[in-house]
This record gives structure tokens, C-alpha cells and sequence, in this order.
């Protein structure tokens, strides 16, 4: 929970995850998307679902404003050895420049240190995602560096912007 937000599971919310899930300028620097139907409902499925035995399962959560499911954030342990994760967040465009992003990071950001035990949290954006920069940096999380090639998204390589949390 934040300020504004509510962070929940999700529960059979395929309407409102394919509102932002299918916008092409939503996924526009995604490695997903734009989704099908069928796309968001197996999202759904996938979050529902009970990890697999030893699995490193991401905790992801409906990011909901009144209710409403506005978006997505994630956080998964990448190394319980070393306390490092990895962190993402998305807002479906209707809800652009609210603030509803850094607010959501922040929480996650907050669950991964305090929650999770979490001392190293990465994000990665693509370049040319100005606003994604915005809100990683907004949240305390300072850019290390280029990962070229770092991604094949539709059929291109796409470079990465790395930013990093550090206790």
C-alpha cells in the first residue's frame, strides 16, 4: 500500500491488464506486447498460479487506484545468496503522469529492501523510455551503465539502460 495505491494480487482482472497490456504506446519499449486476449489471460494465469517447488517465483502485483487495476510491478529474487533482485512496473497510458509509476516503484523498492531482504534491486529500461528513467531515478535508483544488445524485442536487438538500488 502507498499513499494513493493499493498493491494487490491479482484476481480475474483480463479486462483491465488487456486495456494497457494491448496499447501498442504502452509496450511500445516492452519486450511484450502488444497482447492478444489470450496474451493478458495467460499473464493472469501465470501470476495466479502457485510456484513450482524451489522456484524463484517474482511477487507481482495489480497496482489499483480506487479499485481500478492501472497497472503492474513486479519484484524477483534473482540470487537469495547475494540479496539481489530485479524490478519492473508498468501503467496503463490513461494514467500517464500521475505520478502512479513512482509511487508503485517506490513501494516495491521499499517491499525488496524491507520484505524481501533485498540489498542490490535492479531495473532496466530501454533508451529512448525517458519517463522510465524519470521514475527509476525519482526512487533513489542511479544508472550504471549500457547493456547493448541486452534484449530481443520483435525481432530486434534493443539495448538497456541498467539502474541499480544499493544498501
Amino acid at each position: 500500500m502507498t499513499e494513493r495505491l493499493l498493491l494487490r494480487g491479482f484476481v480475474p482482472d483480463v479486462e483491465a491488464v488487456h486495456a494497457y497490456a494491448g496499447d501498442p504506446e504502452v509496450c511500445r519499449y516492452t519486450d511484450w506486447g502488444p497482447n492478444t486476449p489470450a496474451q493478458s489471460q495467460a499473464f493472469i494465469d501465470d501470476v495466479c498460479a502457485a510456484p513450482a517447488a524451489g522456484e524463484l517465483e517474482p511477487v507481482t502485483w495489480a497496482v489499483t487506484v480506487a479499485g481500478n487495476v492501472v497497472g503492474a510491478c513486479s519484484v524477483t529474487v534473482t540470487s537469495v545468496e547475494h540479496r539481489r533482485g530485479v524490478m519492473g512496473c508498468v501503467v496503463a497510458r490513461a494514467h500517464w503522469g500521475r505520478g502512479y509509476a513512482t509511487e508503485a516503484a517506490a513501494g516495491v523498492l521499499r517491499f525488496a529492501r524491507a520484505d524481501l531482504g533485498l540489498v542490490r534491486v535492479e531495473a532496466t529500461c530501454r533508451p529512448g523510455n525517458v519517463a522510465s528513467q524519470r521514475v527509476l531515478e525519482k526512487i533513489g535508483m542511479q544508472r550504471e551503465g549500457l547493456l547493448r544488445s541486452h534484449l530481443l524485442v520483435r525481432g530486434r536487438r534493443e539495448d538497456s539502460l541498467l539502474f541499480a538500488a544499493v544498501d
